[in-house]
């Protein structure tokens, strides 16, 4: 490879600038290559509809994709959970670096917990996947919350809660992880609670097909063991046939005996936003060695999940 600047494809926002420059300071150590971020605004940034209304799939990564066809950019990096699962053939993942906490988590008033708000409590989230499990568990244990749509960047929603129009506001931990305000964070949601979305903590460096020596330098930063799990639970999302922004949880993890990993669990679950119906469910096997073996598991899940009903908690499936 030349020695010539590489040119990484980064939405604009603040978190999308954090990860792409903390990416950016991998790729030059991996090439020894300087590395510069190129702006791109996407259709998701710029438009105020809710993403359940615009789709989701796709709204946040066409963009960059365009660029990186056009020659504009030679790799890009999303936030995995943002891919429509379908890959194109003229581009690949060549890394998806270790994940960061997969966790959901909540800022909210006073420093209170999730099972501490009162009743009548007002909870911010663009997502149908966490208004579904947020309101499924207040259902099951009697607490009387309310879920409200917004959109916005991370410092908008959390300005919701400090300026009182919200009692609290769900995020991802990674993306406050990132952008350093990880310590506002008033309670992490267990993953029995809160299913992430899947792929969630994870991020995807694309470039195009053709750039062999491009995608050997990029596979350095690739872990093994988080491309099978997002494999997995995007493999599982594919197969129910739904979209980015469906109210479909899931989360692959390993188990391990000692230091010794045994297996990979994953997890399921897709629900009505209201939380009254929702089906949730897990598999356990062997830790998946290859593409075609996580993605066995996450059909397999689907398929059961498929027969309890999954596919009509999900209002309009992908097309």
């Amino acid at each position: 490879m030349s020695d010539r600047t590489l040119r990484l494809g980064t939405r604009r926002s603040r978190l999308a600038m954090a990860q792409s420059g903390q990416v950016a300071e991998a790729v030059s150590r991996v090439t020894g290559r300087p590395v510069e971020l190129v702006e791109i605004t996407t259709y998701g940034d710029t438009s105020r509809e809710h993403l359940a209304q615009i789709g989701g799939t796709g709204v946040f990564v066409t963009a960059l994709r365009d660029a990186l066809l056009r020659g504009e950019v030679d790799f890009a990096v999303h936030s995995l959970k943002d891919l429509p699962t379908a890959q194109p053939e003229d581009l690949v993942l060549a890394a998806v670096p270790e994940r960061e906490d997969p966790r959901d988590v909540i800022v909210a008033r006073d420093a209170l917990k999730f099972t501490d708000l009162p009743r009548g409590a007002r909870i911010g989230t663009g997502s149908p996947r966490r208004m579904a499990q947020l309101n499924a568990y207040a259902r099951g244990h009697g607490l009387g919350i309310e879920t409200v749509p917004i959109r916005g960047n991370v410092d908008t929603r959390i300005r919701y809660v400090h300026d009182g129009e919200l009692d609290a506001v769900v995020l991802a931990a990674a993306g406050l992880s990132r952008i350093g305000r990880i310590d506002e964070v008033t309670d992490f949601l267990s993953i029995d609670t809160v299913l992430p979305a899947p792929g969630q903590g994870a991020l995807a460096i694309e470039c195009a097909a053709d750039h062999a020596d491009l995608i050997a330098a990029l596979g350095e930063l690739d872990d093994p063991y988080t491309r099978a799990a997002v494999t997995a639970e995007r493999s599982l999302l594919a197969a129910l046939e739904a979209g980015c922004s469906a109210p479909v949880g899931a989360l692959a993890d390993l188990l391990a005996d000692g230091q010794i990993v045994k297996e990979m669990r994953l997890r399921g679950v897709v629900g009505t936003t209201d939380g009254v119906r929702t089906v949730q469910l897990s598999t356990t096997g062997p830790v998946p060695e290859t593409y075609d073996q996580a993605t066995a598991l996450g059909r397999e899940l689907a398929a059961e999940m498929l027969a309890q009903g999954a596919a009509g908690l999900m209002g309009e499936r992908a097309q």
